[in-house]
């Protein structure tokens, strides 16, 4: 066996222990009915035949916020990425771009269909679970040197990045017992 074979095999071993990590943490959040939050696709304005559609979010399922993870009821990981809530949106203001960008995605979400204020993930992106993508990668999970490995600052280097083992276990154990006033 070389040493490029062996390589191979650490990290096909740590996508294992990964792969299993993530589906004890399903297991444990589903069996304690752990507070979800809405994924959604943000679809832009449109027209279809001449007609204006307007911005709509639209629901793809639910996931557990753990950190830097969005974790999927199916076991999916996905990488975070914009929150907003599902609430009507009011008038414009025009007090700033960003203000009136977050009013859009606000009234994109009220469009959809979620519960008035409540909390949907929009532009999350599926963590691809093999050691070819995450060998090295620049998003909060990376393999580096047998180990899979969580970058919750984005300029942590893997010298300060956490385990991610144990980064799961300790967001789940959030979401499972929040603290109090937490929910």
């Amino acid at each position: 066996m070389t040493q490029h074979d062996d390589e191979r095999a650490l990290d096909e071993r740590v996508i294992d222990e990964l792969r299993a990590t993530i589906a004890a943490a399903v297991e444990r959040l589903s069996a304690a009915d752990a507070r979800t939050e809405a994924l959604a696709q943000y679809v832009p304005e449109h027209r279809t035949m001449l007609i204006k559609r307007n911005a709509v979010m639209t629901p793809i399922g639910r996931v557990w916020r753990l950190g830097v993870f969005l974790l999927g009821e199916d076991g999916t990981l996905y990488r975070t990425g914009s929150l907003t809530r599902a609430v009507e949106p009011g008038r414009p203001a025009y007090q700033s771009l960003s203000a009136e960008t977050r009013r859009e995605y606000r009234a994109a979400a009220s469009r959809g269909k979620f519960t008035e204020g409540e909390s949907v993930n929009y532009d999350a992106e599926v963590i691809e679970l093999t050691a070819g993508a995450l060998h090295d990668a620049g998003g909060p999970l990376f393999l580096h040197d047998g180990a899979a490995l969580v970058r919750w600052n984005p300029r942590a280097t893997a010298d300060t990045a956490t385990p991610f083992s144990a980064y799961l276990a300790d967001r789940v154990e959030l979401a499972v017992n929040p603290p109090a006033g937490a929910n």
